[in-house]
């Protein structure tokens, strides 16, 4: 799987938004500490704008703007062979990965927080899709031959963005935090519904909802 596949499956933006939501406050249910969660969400990360985010703690992450002009994904895997620093003398951005990015959503092309401490990209794929677009677009890239069939870490890090289903992600959750995950729970949770005390003690039994509100205000209410 590539960006490309990727970009085939992802739903509308606002589809996304809420399934991003709904990963985000299965992950603050399951792990109190911020720092073993692999998805957050920020609904206050810039004027208008709310950032998506995912990271594994082993270098490979994910980050999607949502914003009044669309959506913006950037991934990357850092020992993709289209890393910035895999295989070119001068590190950068894989050639098409970010060349027809549209210009409204260039600033997080370069934003510090997406970038090393150089000002290159931390970027093996990227997808965007504008408000008003029917699909979700990418650049022309000529893939590496050699590889895995996974040239640009896509099929790892968006698996639960294109399978959306609870069992994937009760599947991954179990896994994970090594502990039986509720696929019910996972469905009213991916579904929107407000969470209650008795969604929360299923999913875990050592916290409580108000010990959620910060995460409930950070993560937003559902559009």
């Amino acid at each position: 799987m590539t960006a490309h596949d990727v970009a085939r499956a992802l739903p509308g933006i606002e589809d996304l938004r809420d399934h991003c939501r709904g990963l985000a406050m299965l992950d603050a249910v399951l792990s109190p500490e911020w720092d073993a969660r692999f998805y957050s969400f920020d609904a206050h990360w810039g004027d208008g704008e709310q950032l998506a985010s995912m990271r594994d703690g082993l270098g490979a992450e994910y980050a999607i703007v949502f914003a009044a002009a669309g959506a913006y994904v950037r991934g990357f895997d850092h020992e993709s062979l289209m890393s910035p620093w895999a295989r070119m003398d001068v590190p950068m951005a894989w050639p098409g990965v970010l060349d027809d990015v549209p210009d409204v959503f260039h600033p997080y092309v370069t934003e510090p927080a997406f970038c090393d401490e150089e000002g290159v990209p931390t970027v093996t794929c990227c997808l965007w899709r504008r408000a008003g677009d029917l699909a979700w677009r990418t650049g022309a890239i000529a893939f590496p031959e050699e590889g895995d069939g996974d040239p640009d870490g896509a099929n790892g890090l968006f698996e639960l963005l294109v399978d959306r289903s609870p069992e994937a992600y009760a599947t991954w959750a179990s896994e994970y935090y090594e502990r039986p995950v509720d696929v019910e729970a996972v469905r009213a949770v991916l579904a929107q519904r407000p969470l209650t005390p008795e969604i929360v003690a299923v999913l875990n039994s050592d916290v409580e909802l108000a010990d959620l509100i910060e995460e409930i205000s950070e993560v937003g209410d559902p559009a």
